[in-house]
């Protein structure tokens, strides 16, 4: 009987251990990796909410960049972290279900990380620079179109959600447009706005600096119905490629196997924040839509998203380049 209690009393130690650990959280600074480099639309997303998130937690959030690889390097660190919720992972698609269908990458996306919650989607822009020749959506394609090969465009990098927009785009209407990639969206635009590589998708954030001073110009929004911010720029769909839609979303991750109550505490805490009227007004400020999901409506997206991107790369022919 006394050994028999004292097996039994190992094993329900061995069970509360992760719940209460769990409760002590957090004691401690908690890291965010953001898989971008600072300055990219990611980066901008995390110190949004890291405050209002921080508050709540009783903890500082400190943002860690770690870019490259269209994503790879940061989502790959925080594969491989302590599942103690001391690591946390705020990404795009690029690195978990844009990439994974393009090459083999060092981890699962549905079996290395759990979903904590959606945070916004913002739809691309199609850019130029303001010296190139093509003034309008339909222009380009027929520019394209006469000099197949010879107009370059720049995006984040091989896999970068931006890539497989420009690749949907090319796909849509039979154009060849080489693609140039970058280390990060930053390197990026500083070419575009340079007029070195004349035409990219980017997201609405970090364009509109651009935009309102006439170093850049947009071509059309790449959703259904047009950005408030920019109620003057034609949606592609509209502009002549039928259905033609391609955003960016930001989501929270961490690490699989990290303890339930720490997801739910997080997750909770996440959609407080992005619910503020604050914080809300400025995600629709920089064209993107708050959302604040569930970590269940979270997976069932990033599924969604890993199939549609599966479709894409197949119908482009798309390849790491």
């Amino acid at each position: 009987m006394a050994v028999w209690c004292r097996v039994n009393c190992v094993i329900a130690a061995a069970l509360l251990a992760p719940l209460a650990g769990a409760q002590s959280w957090p004691d401690k600074p908690v890291r965010v990796i953001v898989s971008v480099p600072a300055g990219g639309t990611p980066d901008l997303t995390a110190r949004l909410i890291a405050p209002a998130i921080s508050g709540q937690l009783g903890q500082p959030l400190v943002i860690d960049n770690r870019g490259g690889a269209s994503g790879l390097i940061g989502a790959e660190l925080a594969a491989n972290a302590a599942p103690d919720g001391y690591t946390l992972l705020i990404s795009s698609p690029g690195a978990l279900t844009v990439l994974p269908n393009l090459r083999k990458v060092p981890y699962d996306t549905l079996r290395d990380f759990v979903p904590i919650g959606l945070i916004s989607i913002g739809p691309f822009l199609l850019l130029v620079h303001p010296s190139f020749s093509a003034k309008t959506v339909q222009e380009l394609v027929a520019l394209a179109r006469s000099q197949p090969g010879k107009l370059n465009y720049s995006s984040a990098g091989n896999g970068a959600p931006n890539h497989l927009a420009m690749e949907l785009f090319k796909s849509m209407t039979g154009v060849n447009i080489v693609h140039v990639p970058y280390k990060g969206a930053p390197q990026a635009v500083v070419d575009l706005v340079a007029g070195q590589v004349p035409i990219g998708f980017n997201s609405i954030a970090p364009m509109m600096p651009h935009l309102k001073s006439g170093r850049l110009r947009a071509l059309g929004v790449a959703s259904l119905k047009r950005s408030p911010q920019l109620p003057e720029v034609v949606t592609i769909a509209e502009a002549g490629v039928p259905g033609f839609e391609a955003a960016n979303w930001f989501g929270m991750l961490a690490p699989a196997k990290t303890p339930r109550a720490i997801i739910t505490r997080v997750s909770e805490a996440l959609m407080k924040a992005v619910r503020l009227p604050e914080i809300q007004a400025q995600f629709i400020a920089l064209g993107a839509d708050p959302v604040g999901s569930s970590p269940a409506d979270f997976a069932a997206f990033v599924r969604r998203d890993m199939e549609k991107y599966a479709r894409v790369v197949k119908l482009s022919g798309a390849k790491l380049d």
